[in-house]
């Protein structure tokens, strides 16, 4: 089976979808899948990458590119057309089994290319157009939460058109003095502040906007921060849980991925078992309320008398070194090549179940 991991792209999290990328496919080569490296660069420009050793020289944000050595594709045409050299045989193909993105945030994770996937009818690892594009949405993800009766923090939603009339003082006679502005589209804490006054508020808006058309201000949440894998399609299981314990004001970019100091991981994280099965089924709800597939993890605060808030979902979640989502499932028991090759045949399942559906009357 041939994997065309997919990596790079045209969002804020460029450089962190390569050292995801790295990962996943020493694990694919470790679970006896051939794969073919395609690169999406920052101007929306997809190549066959042909210098394969390219990833082992990549250890942080700073040297993550994409390399010289790389032949520019059209999207629609490597499925069924273009041709990839084998790396074992040497022989070219011009089919790939199995899409696996590492896109992090826009344009790879809200949707889109999911739906040009589903075009080039080829399975694909994580959620469907609907399930991506809902659980990249802030603002729309956390009202199909709310609905679902799954706790989240207090929130409120402003538009670019909306600018004018943005308020501090009212917002935090509603949300409180310490407020998180974020972009609502947008992932790797890229684009968020903790603001806790009118100066901090104002400067945190305008860097949200930025980066999206519309931004979520939230209340700010005194609780444990509490991350949870999940996998699965139609009958999803939860990990482990783990705990984030930041040395700055909250999990930011730079804790995540300059800082190698910037917060300790507790996996798992230190919890009485009413609490683990609580953060379980709430993460398990979460996945099959917003109608993902595949993968995804759930971050959320666990609170001093007991309540677990869901925070947002990551449908394509981080895959670095020390990335929550394979930590979390390694110390449940799957291994990274293990838990990649679950991920392929999720994919194909999927796939094949829509494909046994009726097109025609």
């Amino acid at each position: 089976m041939i994997v065309g991991v997919i990596f790079g792209g045209r969002s804020a999290e460029h450089e962190i979808s390569i050292l995801s990328a790295k990962n996943v496919v020493e694990a694919l080569e470790k679970g006896g899948f051939n794969t073919a490296l395609i690169g999406i660069d920052k101007d929306g420009k997809w190549y066959h990458i042909l210098n394969r050793d390219f990833l082992k020289e990549v250890s942080g944000v700073e040297n993550a590119v994409l390399p010289a050595e790389k032949e520019q594709i059209i999207p629609l045409a490597y499925p069924g057309r273009a041709q990839f050299l084998d790396p074992v045989t040497g022989k070219p193909f011009d089919r790939l089994d199995v899409l696996f993105p590492i896109l992090h945030g826009t344009f790879g994770e809200d949707g889109t290319i999911q739906g040009l996937f589903s075009l080039m009818d080829v399975p694909f690892v994580g959620s469907s157009v609907l399930g991506s594009a809902v659980g990249m949405d802030k603002d729309v993800m956390k009202r199909l939460l709310r609905d679902a009766g799954i706790p989240v923090p207090n929130f409120l939603v402003f538009r670019e058109n909306e600018k004018d009339k943005i308020r501090y003082r009212a917002i935090s006679r509603y949300l409180g003095d310490n407020l998180f502005v974020k972009p609502a589209n947008l992932g790797s804490s890229v684009g968020i502040t903790k603001a806790s006054d009118e100066e901090s508020f104002y400067e945190a808006a305008a860097s949200a906007f930025d980066y999206d058309t519309k931004i979520i201000v939230e209340e700010a949440i005194e609780g444990r921060e509490i991350e949870c894998s999940v996998l699965g399609n139609d009958e999803p299981v939860a990990s482990l849980p783990g705990e984030v314990i930041p040395k700055y004001d909250f999990y930011s970019y730079e804790a995540k991925y300059i800082d190698e100091n910037g917060a300790e991981l507790v996996i798992p994280a230190e919890l009485n078992e009413d609490e683990i099965k609580l953060i379980q089924k709430t993460s398990v709800k979460a996945f099959k309320s917003l109608c993902l597939e595949g993968l995804a993890r759930v971050d959320g605060f666990l609170t001093k008398n007991g309540e677990f808030l869901v925070n947002e979902v990551n449908t394509i979640p981080g895959f670095t070194m020390i990335s929550m989502y394979p930590k979390l499932w390694d110390a449940s028991g799957i291994p990274q090549h293990e838990l990649v090759k679950k991920l392929i045949e999720l994919a194909v399942e999927s796939f094949e179940k829509k494909k046994s559906l009726k097109r025609s009357i």
